[in-house]
């Protein structure tokens, strides 16, 4: 399966121009409703929504979170601050997947 992405500070829609094969998907990153909307034209098929739980300024929270699925209607990845302690809380989002580094980077123990 091929495909691209298309990171939150891309509002481009040149990529529209050209055809793709059946299987091409599109992936993009939001942080807002605006970003969702232009995302949303640029033929988006999965949404990166992050920041989950990470605290930074564009931190969602669960709330946040589920305010963003009404709006998507398309499959979304939670991102951001997933780890061991909070996993399970990703069972209250109606999400397509998760991703996160330092969840699945293997932790060296002492040398």
């Amino acid at each position: 399966m091929d495909g691209a992405y298309l990171p939150s500070f891309n509002k481009d829609f040149y990529h529209l121009a050209y055809n793709f094969k059946k299987e091409f998907i599109i992936l993009g990153s939001v942080h807002s409703l605006k970003e969702l909307n232009i995302k949303k034209f640029q033929a988006v098929k999965f949404f990166f929504l992050s920041s989950l739980f990470k605290k930074n300024n564009n931190y969602l929270g669960i709330y946040k979170f589920k305010f963003f699925e009404n709006f998507a209607k398309k499959k979304l990845v939670a991102l951001g601050g997933i780890n061991q302690k909070n996993i399970k809380k990703l069972n209250l989002l109606n999400i397509h997947g998760y991703a996160g580094i330092s969840f699945f980077s293997k932790k060296k123990g002492p040398s």
